[in-house]
């Protein structure tokens, strides 16, 4: 291909202002340019970050590209450049959250069910920090609100997609499951 260099440039300069992952489709409408040259650009930029000189990286995030700190790094940069309204989750809001992502779509009851107290308080909090949002209603009588992660969630924990979460073993797997006693 031809000398990519104001190409590459240019889609740079356009993640670098955006503060949100870009979807492929966005960088050819905002560039103007044809797919193949985006993604030849993206394919430039992320051999360009990986040499070890680079503090960034691409990452793909919800759909999205964006450059992000390396994540060796990161430890080194959260204090001061994280969320500075995201404080630490609670280990129960973690187990909530985790119990969420692993099970979702999944309703407040059987969260309840498989932690073995209320929910309430938890969920509320995970909905108020946009983790977790409402995908739907169970059907069954009294259509339940089941619960699923957001956008959000993958953003934070750097994820293009929930098919991305680290893999459970069967102890974990068996702990995730809704005991169902009928």
């Amino acid at each position: 291909m031809q000398n990519m260099e104001k190409e590459t440039a240019l889609i740079e300069a356009i993640l670098y202002l955006e503060s949100e992952p870009v979807e492929e489709s966005a960088l050819v409408r905002i560039s103007g340019f044809e797919r193949d040259i985006v993604n030849q650009a993206l394919e430039n930029l992320a051999k360009r970050y990986a040499h070890e000189s680079s503090g960034v990286e691409l990452t793909r995030i919800s759909g999205g590209v964006m450059i992000s700190p390396k994540k060796e790094y990161w430890d080194n940069l959260k204090d001061r450049y994280g969320r500075k309204n995201e404080s630490r989750l609670s280990r129960a809001a973690m187990e909530t959250l985790s119990i969420i992502a692993y099970s979702q779509p999944i309703t407040k009851s059987e969260v309840e069910a498989i932690r073995g107290v209320s929910a309430d308080t938890m969920i509320r909090l995970l909905l108020e920090k946009e983790l977790v949002r409402e995908v739907g209603k169970k059907d069954v009588p009294g259509k339940p609100i089941q619960y699923g992660t957001s956008k959000e969630f993958l953003k934070q924990f750097r994820l293009n997609s929930i098919a991305d979460l680290p893999k459970l073993n069967e102890a974990e797997q068996d702990r995730f499951e809704l005991k169902r006693e009928e």
